[in-house]
Order: C-alpha cells, then structure tokens, then sequence
C-alpha cells in the first residue's frame, strides 16, 4: 500500500482560502483513486473531492465551485484548493488513495484540521 502525509491545515477567516497537500509513497504506481475527505464533530466522514488515476475528478455539491482538487504526477502529490471557505467547511481533513485490489482497500492519511472562524 501507500503512506500518506497531509500538510497545509489551520485556521482561516469566513472567505479565505487555503491549499491542502497530500504526498504519497510507498506502492504509488498502484494507487486507483486519491482523494480528500473529511469529518466534523459528531458528524459522519464524508467525501469532498476524488480524482482517479486517468485525471477525472469529482467535487462533492457542497464544496462545488470553492475546492478544486489536482495532483503533480512528478511530485506524487495531490492538492486541494479551498476557496470562500464557511464555517461549516470546518472539520478534520483526511487524504486517501484506494484500490480495490488493495487489502484494506483504503489507505488513510493522519488528518490535518481545518477551522474557518473570524
């Protein structure tokens, strides 16, 4: 499988911006899927943004038109870009890179916390 290090979380005011980094290593070559997640308090993991290895992505609705998730093959790194951040894009932000031949499937960064307050 792969390991995974998220950087670039922290605290930010409503309408700021601010880019998560995910570098991976390891078994890279067979990474199917990378992508962000994230879990706010007393709330259920969900997904924000994905990108598979043929480069399509995809956005979860409520982050559509804000967060832009790329990746630099030569660096294995995958970004996301938070733009017009809310409260509520507050939570715990986690990287992962999936394939479904892998046993667990998922591999799960550490988490990096992003807080949108004034």
């Amino acid at each position: 499988q792969v390991q995974l290090v998220e950087s670039g979380g922290g605290l930010v005011q409503p309408g700021g911006s601010l880019r998560l980094s995910c570098a991976a290593s390891g078994n890279i070559f067979s990474i199917y899927r990378m992508g962000w997640y994230r879990q706010a308090p007393g709330k259920q993991r969900e997904m924000v943004a994905i990108i598979i290895s043929g480069g399509s992505t995809n956005v979860a609705n409520s982050v559509k038109g804000r967060f832009t998730i790329s990746r630099d093959n030569a660096k294995n790194t995958v970004y996301l870009q938070m733009n017009s951040l809310k409260a509520e894009d507050t939570a715990v932000y986690y990287c992962n890179a999936f394939n479904p031949s892998w046993v667990p499937r998922d591999s799960w960064g550490q988490g990096t916390q992003v807080t949108v307050s004034s």
